[in-house]
């Protein structure tokens, strides 16, 4: 089975170097103009030129995101972007707009284009176009199933690559093409600038009955009725590694750093079983599927995949079963202590987990020293402080996290 490319977010340089150390194969990242995520961090020149030197320090690809769609005003300062994004050393541009991909083309020549989901590519007819106008790489629809994904994978033989998202948030709308926050909000989601209004609760009102709202389809919590739910892939995953794609993309330019963690670690180390065999992965699969419940996420369910998704309606929200405790800041010494980076509170004596790349490791949490005032403390609420903590074996980039709400730190709290 010949294994695909693990491509993840980069929507700021902590999620770049999450995904870089929890093994991905390349990351992608927009600039401050042109991508459609305009509220991530994304990078200024000097950022971008840092995040790709380090993608390709470690071995790694960037892929610069510039799918939204460009006015004739804007071509120029389009392709003078994308420019800067190929002697910066970016080594593809991610773009929807056949336009634009025509005057990238001949404007900036060694740049290599991925056609953007954005697109709405479903079939061969389409796929072949994009080839013949020296597109490396097709990021096909969701709507594609995988019968048809198959289907097209060999009626377009070798000559272009295809990479289909596996897993994240989708959008209620053809390929995210949609118009709902431009009309309720003037915020376009094609100008990167989506309020995501399908989130919102809705309710309808009959004409004669001014005033009276009545709920569409309700749970205890409300009514959403547009709220899609988030795709996972990872059950079919060696189905979709034998129907020939050469890259799967993890949705989340807006999600932290833990996020991107656990989500990459998680499909790498399913791609590394499957490396060994579909047995393997099977066994893990339980596994697998209960580590990524451990990030922040909605009601899933394998999208187009295998026909349509489930209906939307769920006003579940987003949940998860592991709070992000600390990251390393630098490798554990000789007297097995390491400098951690706080990001919310735990105490001594708590179960954690340490994330690295290989896998989780359950730890108990020491007495540690607080950077600050060098006083050894049981526990310590300030995120972003450092810290010292015997913690042999891990990292740098390693990560540390632990129940959300856990019985021992609730009990604390109310003991003051």
């Amino acid at each position: 089975m010949r294994i695909p490319e693990l491509l993840s977010p980069a929507g700021n340089m902590d999620a770049l170097r999450a995904a870089l150390h929890f093994g991905a194969d390349a990351v992608y990242g927009g600039m401050k103009r042109f991508g459609l995520r305009a509220f991530a961090g994304n990078f200024g020149p000097d950022e971008l030129q840092e995040a790709v030197a380090l993608a390709h320090s470690a071995g790694k690809k960037f892929y610069v995101t510039m799918n939204s769609y460009p006015f004739d005003d804007e071509l120029d300062d389009f392709a003078a972007a994308a420019g800067l994004a190929a002697e910066l050393g970016a080594d593809a541009a991610i773009v929807a707009d056949p336009g634009a991909i025509v005057t990238l083309r001949r404007k900036v020549p060694q740049l290599n284009i991925h056609v953007s989901t954005q697109a709405n590519t479903v079939n061969a007819a389409a796929v072949e176009l994009y080839k013949q106008l020296g597109c490396e790489r097709v990021i096909l629809a969701r709507e594609m199933s995988l019968d048809r994904i198959r289907a097209l994978r060999k009626a377009i033989g070798d000559g272009i690559q295809l990479e289909t998202f596996v897993h994240g948030a989708s959008c209620m709308a053809y390929s995210g093409r949609c118009m709902l926050s431009a009309y309720l909000t003037g915020r376009s989601g094609n100008r990167g600038e989506c309020a995501q209004p399908c989130r919102w609760q809705y309710a309808v009102m009959e004409e004669k009955r001014p005033g009276e709202y009545m709920p569409v389809a309700e749970d205890g919590r409300g009514t959403y009725l547009f709220s899609a739910r988030d795709l996972c892939l990872m059950p079919l995953l060696a189905d979709l590694c034998e129907a020939g794609v050469s890259s799967l993309k993890i949705e989340g330019r807006m999600k932290t750093e833990y996020y991107v963690a656990v989500v990459t670690g998680a499909y790498r180390r399913a791609l590394g079983l499957l490396a060994q065999g579909r047995e393997q992965f099977e066994e893990k699969l339980p596994e697998l599927a209960e580590e990524l419940q451990c990030a922040s996420h909605r009601l899933s369910d394998t999208g187009f995949l295998q026909g349509d998704p489930e209906t939307p309606g769920e006003a579940e929200g987003f949940w998860q079963s592991r709070e992000y405790t600390a990251r390393v800041l630098e490798d554990s010494g000789r007297d097995g202590y390491a400098r951690l980076l706080l990001k919310n509170r735990f105490f001594a004596g708590d179960e954690l987990e340490l994330m690295t790349p290989e896998g989780v490791r359950k730890i108990t949490a020491k007495p540690f020293i607080r950077e600050k005032t060098g006083e050894t403390l049981d526990t310590l609420g300030i995120a972003g402080e450092t810290i010292r903590m015997e913690l042999p074996g891990s990292r740098r980039g390693d990560m540390l996290r632990g129940p959300v709400r856990n019985h021992r730190t609730e009990q604390k709290d109310k003991e003051g």
